[in-house]
């Protein structure tokens, strides 16, 4: 029994220091310096995995922006809006979660509300264009003809 629960003890160790394994821990010289990483780290989009934010991906391309945002950070003293500047230049708006509105992406923020738009007139035209059926008219023989066959169901 003492053996199992040496092996599970084991195990367990084991597991637990591979997940200690992916958390990066940085310095800064000052609170701000972290905050504005922690912001971009969760506002930046990592390219490879694309759904992804850096500070979620695992990917090697979204560690080393990391390592890259620390060291404009720490080291080049820039200001978030410089990292960002810098980020969108080198790899285009698509880096950023919340890109701007701009020529090169109003249909991303502006194709959903016109695909909506589209759908509320096509199901307008829809519900329109079923009210005009014509009406039937049905003469006498016609009726006397629908009364024997709801006589024969009835039976």
């Amino acid at each position: 029994m003492k053996i199992i629960k040496t092996l599970i003890l084991a195990v367990l160790f084991a597991t637990s220091i591979s997940a200690w394994a992916g958390i990066e821990v940085r310095d800064f010289d000052k609170p701000e310096q972290k905050a504005v990483y922690e912001r971009l780290i969760y506002e930046l989009r990592c390219l490879v995995c694309q759904n992804e934010n850096l500070a979620a991906s695992n990917a090697d391309l979204a560690k080393d922006l990391r390592d890259e945002v620390y060291e404009m950070i720490t080291q080049k003293n820039m200001s978030e809006a410089e990292i960002k500047d810098f980020l969108v230049e080198r790899y285009g708006d698509f880096v950023l979660y919340k890109p701007p509105v701009k020529k090169t992406t109003w249909l991303l923020w502006g194709g959903p509300f016109v695909l909506l738009l589209l759908g509320f007139v096509i199901m307008l035209v829809i519900i329109k264009n079923n009210r005009k059926q014509p009406e039937v008219k049905l003469d006498d023989a016609k009726r006397d003809e629908v009364k024997k066959i709801l006589e024969l169901e009835d039976k």
